[in-house]
């Protein structure tokens, strides 16, 4: 049974999109008590923190929030990502508040001074924005410190606060008198934030923070992920990616292996699509990196039924393949990983190898069975049709056997043939035959004769 590529997509799609609805909506309080929306940012700043972000802006502002607090316990992250967000808050058009609950380092007090209020927990701190590396700890190229003073300046001043304290907290070399000194950054504590105006108030809970907007009757809501982000969730795991790959490159082996479009490619493709809109929603796949991908499958397709041997396009193929597959998982910049964690490239790394070692292995382990197996005898031939039980697929006569002629052309590995001034169909054992060359017929079934150079 043949399936329509565009039909599954269709179909996959259209599944998601049936439950992208929002508990939220339907469960939405009557009442005319402001309502206050929670964000929680209280683990990395990465591409996965950047969509939570928006998405839960977005569902803040269709729930009509009356201010949207931001629950801020982080050591930072990626800058590109505490940049968007930074951004998304100073552009909310609903009154913003960071609780720091303990810290707000780096990315973190980027993202508080973006709000419009600060409130601190006994003991918490903001600052320590300096940008530094990977998992390494040393502090990144002046390029980058540079981008994060100006960011921090901006926010600065956007929010009220004093831009040349923010952008201290970036840049040990800035002293300022009674505050700071050369040689370190700034890093308030809860009193010193409040001090130089980078903290309303000290207090203890969201609830004593919310007092502090004077709002007694109020309603809360916290951002949880809806069914089709708790899918992505699912696929974002590294052993499913990895089992998806298992999926991907197996189908694509079987399908080379067997004429038509059929299940293989149909399996391969469902695979492509949950393996990279997950990682694409979420902000780590790019579209250069799909396209890596896709100009891999297409150097590898061109290396098998268009080139002859095996060589730099094939090469090239496997490359793009592995290639897209791995820089998908993970938040490089045009193959920059000055931020990316060791941890998270290891990890990467290590799916795709051990997935596509598997799928190697699988390969040539199944691929000799696969008519054994009761599942794939729906939509593929067991059995064995052979001459003496009266099948026959040859469209040429056996008298064409050891005879002599010339290629016509070239055979790679098939092509048309010349024997006594008739044209055939034919193809050699595998290897490539020049035009001109003196053939001999090996073998007349099928519906080309299978030859070989003389």
């Amino acid at each position: 049974m043949r399936i329509s590529t565009l039909s599954l997509f269709l179909v996959f799609s259209a599944v998601l999109g049936i439950f992208k609805v929002s508990p939220s909506l339907a469960q939405q309080d009557s009442t005319s008590a402001p309502l206050v929306y929670i964000l929680e940012i209280r683990d990395n700043i990465d591409p996965r923190m950047n969509r939570k972000v928006e998405l839960g802006i977005a569902e803040a502002e269709r729930l009509g929030a009356a201010y949207i607090l931001v629950h801020m316990d982080t050591y930072g992250g990626a800058v590109n990502d505490a940049d968007d967000i930074r951004t998304m808050l100073l552009e909310c058009p609903i009154p913003t508040i960071s609780f720091i609950d303990k810290d707000a380092a780096s990315a973190g007090a980027l993202i508080s001074i973006a709000c419009d209020s600060i409130y601190m927990a006994p003991g918490a701190s903001i600052g320590a924005a300096t940008v530094v590396m990977g998992d390494s700890g040393d502090a990144a190229p002046d390029k980058y410190q540079s981008y994060m003073r100006s960011m921090m300046r901006s926010t600065a001043e956007a929010s009220g606060r004093d831009p040349h304290i923010a952008e201290a907290m970036v840049d040990e070399r800035i002293a300022i008198e009674g505050i700071t000194t050369e040689g370190s950054v700034i890093t308030f504590s809860v009193s010193e934030a409040q001090k130089h105006g980078f903290c309303e108030a000290e207090v203890a809970s969201i609830d004593e923070a919310i007092a502090r907007l004077g709002l007694v009757d109020y309603r809360k809501e916290t951002y949880s992920q809806d069914f089709v982000e708790q899918i992505i969730a699912i696929f974002l795991n590294p052993a499913i990616s990895g089992f998806l790959i298992l999926i991907i490159i197996g189908g694509i082996y079987f399908e080379i292996q067997t004429p038509g479009i059929g299940f293989p490619l149909a399996a391969a493709l469902i695979a492509v699509t949950l393996y990279f809109i997950p990682y694409y929603l979420t902000g780590l796949a790019e579209n250069w990196e799909v396209m890596v991908f896709v100009l891999g499958i297409i150097f590898l397709a061109l290396e098998l039924f268009v080139i002859p041997g095996f060589g730099v396009a094939g090469i090239l193929g496997i490359a793009g393949i592995l290639t897209g597959l791995t820089l998908g998982m993970l938040p490089n910049d045009l193959f920059d990983f000055s931020f990316v964690p060791a941890g998270e490239l290891f990890v990467a790394l290590m799916t795709v190898t051990l997935a596509a070692l598997l799928a190697i292995a699988g390969i040539f382990y199944l691929a000799p069975k696969v008519n054994q197996y009761e599942a794939f005898r729906s939509f593929t031939l067991a059995n064995t049709q052979k001459r003496d039980q009266g099948y026959t697929s040859s469209w040429n006569s056996i008298d064409l056997l050891g005879k002599e002629g010339i290629a016509q052309t070239r055979l790679m590995p098939s092509g048309k043939i010349m024997i006594e001034d008739e044209l055939y169909d034919a193809h050699s054992r595998g290897d490539f035959i020049e035009r001109g060359s003196r053939i001999k017929v090996i073998s007349t079934e099928g519906s080309a004769l299978k030859v070989k150079k003389v």
